[in-house]
């Protein structure tokens, strides 16, 4: 891809809606330099193209998985019961925005 130029950075952020100030758009650049030169060090490790992608940091990971069981839940009724306000089944709130 090359590198990144203060017009990349610039079309990203306007894409993203946030305005960066030329200040602000030279420290992202230098962040890119930093990260694209971290990089080019792990490129240059001999025979990194054979290395397997990890899923965990560590070898003796072991994780169990919970069955995923059906339970009993509450009742509409119950859990309204707990609110100052309702209207019906649903929670009411007061209006925030005109």
């Amino acid at each position: 891809m090359g590198k990144f130029t203060k017009e990349m950075v610039d079309d990203y952020a306007d894409k993203l809606l946030i305005g960066l100030t030329d200040e602000e758009n030279q420290m992202v650049l230098d962040e890119f330099e930093i990260i694209d030169s971290n990089i080019d060090i792990i490129n240059e490790i001999p025979n990194i193209e054979n290395v397997e992608p990890m899923t965990h940091a560590l070898d003796n990971f072991e994780y169990e998985l919970r069955e995923d069981e059906p339970e009993e839940s509450i009742s509409i009724e119950e859990l309204l019961a707990n609110c100052d306000r309702t209207a019906g089944d649903e929670v009411e709130v007061p209006r925030m925005v005109g």
